[in-house]
């Protein structure tokens, strides 16, 4: 049985290295990892017949992998309390990329301001799979808007979402799961059918996190318009989850969002998210940082109290 200060103690502290540390580039990173096993897997397998069939093997056994060395090698320290502390905080630490979000975005909104359009392009490349080359510096704000927005679901609500189900080992499994998602589901030629199951499980997995990212910025903001596009606008996206934190920051700041671009060479159409065609601030900005941030802290009071006082 696991006792609440398994869940809790780490949380706290892997939450308080993440605002001190962020993501450096010089610490080793899980994801990398996951990364280069996903590419070897996918040179290997994505040829030939069936496809569909061997991604989703890959998929399944690389997200059932790390659930299950990471259960068994935590259940191996637990008689080593101090060490086993260190571990889980340190994974949840990695498993959050909120100070890292909001640092990567605000660096494009600073290249762009003092460095001018083609500098906060070539920036904002860094952290959105679009084309950045020909957007304006309205185009530029507005896709860190819905980067943000995205993310806080993807990066920090769902990844908290599970470890409050699951601890460190289900948290690390959705990374898993949504680092396959970001490098083999997307639907071109060479990924149409080999991520598909990767793409899918995606979907299924940020169903509930995707919403409540949504509705906590709501509630923190108490921004009944933003309530009203969760709801208008929602389900308007290409992606059956993306579009509810997109509807809700929209809303909260009165903009648009959506539209076509270009991603990988093919041009998406993306159906438009609100309908206030503002200029997008810098404020807008730092307002939905803010957001992230509010969020984050939200979503770690409530998994906190339900540990406390619930169960």
């Amino acid at each position: 049985m696991i006792n609440n200060s398994d869940i809790i103690l780490p949380l706290l502290a892997g939450f308080a290295l993440d605002c001190i540390l962020g993501d450096p580039q010089w610490l080793p990173h899980p994801i990398r990892i996951f990364g280069s096993a996903i590419s070897r897997g996918e040179k290997q397998l994505n040829t030939g017949e069936n496809r569909k069939i061997k991604g989703a093997l890959l998929a399944l056994f690389l997200i059932l992998f790390t659930f299950f060395v990471l259960r068994l090698f935590l259940v191996l320290l637990a008689q080593f309390e101090i060490l086993s502390l260190i571990l889980s905080s340190v994974f949840v630490f990695y498993g959050l990329a909120n100070h890292s979000l909001i640092r990567e975005a605000l660096h494009v909104i600073r290249q762009l301001r003092l460095n001018g359009v083609v500098a906060g392009r070539k920036q904002l490349s860094r952290i959105v799979g679009r084309d950045t080359s020909s957007l304006s510096e309205n185009e530029i704000r507005t896709a860190v808007l819905e980067t943000l927005a995205e993310n806080l679901s993807d990066g920090v609500v769902a990844p908290l979402f599970y470890y409050a189900i699951g601890g460190v080992p289900a948290m690390m499994a959705y990374k898993m799961a949504n680092t396959l998602d970001s490098m083999i589901g997307y639907k071109n030629k060479r990924y149409t059918q080999f991520g598909w199951f990767a793409a899918k499980l995606d979907d299924v997995l940020n169903f509930i996190p995707a919403r409540l990212t949504a509705f906590l910025m709501v509630l923190i903001t108490l921004n009944y318009r933003g309530l009203k596009y969760i709801f208008k606008y929602g389900n308007k996206h290409a992606s059956p989850n993306a579009g509810y934190p997109e509807a809700a920051l929209a809303g909260i700041l009165n903009c648009k969002f959506g539209g076509p671009n270009m991603y990988h060479g093919v041009l998406v159409d993306k159906p438009f998210i609100g309908k206030n065609n503002k200029t997008i601030t810098d404020k807008d900005v730092i307002k939905a940082c803010i957001i992230n941030s509010l969020v984050c802290l939200c979503s770690l009071l409530i998994i906190v109290s339900i540990y406390l006082f619930l169960l």
